[in-house]
């Protein structure tokens, strides 16, 4: 059996996507260096799954940390399950093609695993990853993701992607494409923020009745280095509740945040740059909690998000005064579940 299989979720359109997967999105400060080594130790390590988006500015590091380790026999490239996104200034249609190809010249590959817009939030073409006018606001776009979907199928037709999703969609934002006429392709998972202190129930449930995996980014909270994360937010590693479940299990905290979203159906991603914790978290997969620990970690959920993207509260502005900008069935993000 293919090492992508062990310990893997099936997708709607019959391809297995592995459950523990590596995040590798840095702060600016974390030298791109460093990410192709944490990516080739977590190789070493066993991760099989990456994940990664045009917006991280990673994926030639990404790229190479991949074609080492083929070319020195640790793995092939079927082994290797690759996750990229296309970023808001690239949801017109007939631009979705085109970052997914400048994806693939980075990493040195002619697939990627899986494909998903990024945000639901179009914005202006060009350059720029945040476009802005004169005054410093950001400059949005008008797209219907409905036509962007259909420019994901085609990825997926041409062989570029072998499977299509979306990050950062709400309930209503994924009934916009599932109720879209002439759907081809349902997408195959949604990546949100997910954590004991967010646990997406509601989401979780409404993805699993459509067939469509939920996967966790933040799942094991953040630190507050980064300018779109709340400050003040309590450090999920040290909650006493999940430090005391780890301490029963001669467990780390992180390791039993990871294992609350596996035995949830959830696929969860790690993140770290240092070679002892990204051992440590790949050994999530090494244990099992109790009925109680589970309750324990799902009575945790208090709403409280870490990434507090500043582009949507602009959007919802926006959005106030442009209704037109999309359709009115579309909701915005990070709002409901």
């Amino acid at each position: 059996m293919s090492s992508v299989k062990l310990c893997s979720v099936k997708l709607n359109d019959g391809f297995f996507m592995p459950m523990l997967g590596f995040g590798t999105s840095a702060p600016n400060k974390v030298a791109k260096s460093e990410v192709e080594e944490a990516v080739m130790k977590a190789i070493d390590v066993g991760y099989r799954h990456f994940d990664s988006a045009y917006l991280y500015l990673n994926e030639e590091e990404i790229g190479r940390a991949i074609q080492k380790k083929i070319a020195d026999g640790s793995v092939k490239r079927e082994d290797i399950f690759y996750t990229s996104k296309v970023w808001g200034t690239f949801l017109r249609p007939e631009l979705v093609q085109t970052s997914l190809e400048i994806s693939l010249r980075k990493l040195q590959l002619s697939y990627v695993d899986l494909y998903l817009i990024h945000i639901p939030i179009p914005l202006k073409p060009g350059e720029e990853l945040f476009p802005k006018d004169e005054h410093g606001e950001l400059i949005f776009d008008t797209v219907d993701l409905c036509a962007t979907w259909e420019a994901m199928e085609k990825c997926k037709d041409s062989g570029l992607a072998k499977s299509i999703g979306v990050s950062n969609f709400n309930h209503k934002q994924l009934e916009r494409i599932l109720d879209k006429p002439s759907l081809k392709y349902k997408p195959v998972c949604n990546q949100v923020e997910c954590q004991p202190y967010l646990n997406q129930s509601k989401l979780l449930e409404f993805c699993k009745s459509q067939d469509i995996v939920l996967t966790a980014y933040a799942a094991l909270g953040s630190n507050s280095g980064k300018e779109w994360l709340s400050k003040n937010n309590p450090v999920l590693l040290e909650d006493p509740v999940l430090s005391a479940i780890a301490a029963r299990h001669r467990r780390t905290p992180a390791q039993v945040a990871l294992r609350y979203q596996l035995q949830r159906g959830v696929v969860a991603l790690a993140k770290s740059f240092n070679e002892e914790r990204i051992r440590e978290n790949f050994q999530a997969l090494d244990f099992q909690l109790t009925p109680e620990d589970m309750e324990s970690l799902d009575s945790l959920n208090r709403n409280i998000r870490y990434f507090v993207d500043p582009l949507v509260n602009r959007w919802d502005g926006v959005l106030c005064g442009h209704p037109q900008l999309m359709p009115l069935s579309l909701c915005l993000p990070h709002r409901s579940t």
